[in-house]
């Protein structure tokens, strides 16, 4: 009998936070992995622990660029890409947003073509940043959304609109099998500390013993999902057989306002922290959470790890990382570089 096929898969933003936990999902179960990241926001760090793993390898290219020769020339066919490809988070996102949008476009279109040519599956890392400031509650997917086109956070959230329209159209014309998650809010070890995101901010400012930011009045609401669960919802929706081919939304239904979160992470830190607010961001949106019926009965997924389950283990990685920093001395602090 001939040796088993080995299964490729490619992650791009394999660094980031969701990307880096979903490529050790993808090892345990035996696959290969080979990540791309240009590390932006992505870090070497999240990556530290596969050095020595023979079935990863590394890929420092960014993917509005042609992508490397390794990839469109090899030999080895890879099954599955799941496009992550994208800074997130909106201090990110807005820093520079022309590549932002480039991003989710051209990348997006590339990694489309890249697929094409190896016969893999697809999966697109899409957002609920898609639904805009939502005027119907919960979102469904089939809501078309309220975004503003000409904001400071369009970049992000037209470019992953724009990102499932090319997705949607590789479908229509047969030219790849394609999946779509609808990424709700998701928290876990790895989120970086400073992302801008309300529970990276949370905890790190409780931790240090500052006042905790929130904005507006703290009353708009997020759903809150453990990096574990929205990996799992993402390797359910690359590999379901069922001829569903519609977007799909990944996240918690459990809705709280961002209040109520700063004070749950200030009991379980026992931090004595204040809160302290400020302005509103420009088309930040007021309500969110996933009807994620669909996920319910496509995929047989929910969310199973509880807020404060999820929120202990996200503190602890956090004081892990805060004191692993201070045993540095100040000479050798800095970003870590990929290896060649």
């Amino acid at each position: 009998m001939g040796q088993q096929q080995e299964t490729v898969a490619l992650v791009a933003g394999g660094a980031g936070f969701i990307g880096s936990n979903l490529t050790d999902a993808l090892l345990a179960r035996g696959w290969r992995v080979l990540c791309l990241d240009n590390f932006l926001t992505g870090r070497y760090d999240n990556l530290r622990h596969l050095e020595r793993e023979p079935r990863f390898d590394i890929l420092d290219a960014d993917v509005t660029e042609p992508l490397p020769p390794r990839l469109t020339r090899s030999g080895r066919r890879i099954s599955y890409i799941f496009n992550l490809a994208c800074a997130a988070s909106p201090p990110h996102y807005q820093a520079n947003p022309e590549h932002t949008l480039l991003t989710n476009v051209l990348g997006t279109w590339r990694l489309l073509g890249l697929a094409q040519a190896h016969g893999a599956r697809f999966l697109q890392a899409s957002t609920s940043e898609v639904y805009g400031d939502p005027e119907t509650h919960p979102q469904r997917e089939s809501y078309w959304g309220h975004v503003n086109p000409t904001g400071p956070r369009a970049c992000y959230d037209e470019g992953k609109r724009a990102a499932e329209t090319l997705t949607f159209d590789f479908l229509r014309a047969q030219r790849g099998d394609v999946r779509v998650a609808r990424i709700f809010n998701t928290y876990g070890p790895r989120m970086r500390a400073d992302d801008g995101r309300v529970v990276s901010n949370a905890i790190t400012q409780a931790l240090s013993g500052d006042d905790i930011t929130l904005y507006g009045g703290g009353e708009q609401t997020r759903s809150f999902c453990y990096v574990d669960d929205m990996v799992d919802g993402l390797m359910r929706l690359m590999l379901h057989e069922d001829p569903y081919r519609g977007a799909i939304n990944l996240g918690n239904p459990e809705e709280i306002t961002v209040q109520n979160l700063a004070a749950r992470v200030l009991r379980l830190t026992g931090a004595r922290s204040g809160v302290t607010f400020r302005p509103l961001p420009i088309d930040d949106p007021r309500r969110r959470r996933p009807d994620i019926s669909v996920a319910e009965k496509v995929l047989g997924w929910r969310p199973r790890v509880s807020l404060d389950t999820g929120l202990k283990r996200t503190i602890a990685h956090f004081s892990g990382v805060a004191r692993e920093a201070a045993m540095i001395p100040l000479k050798r602090r800095g970003s870590v570089k990929p290896p060649a």
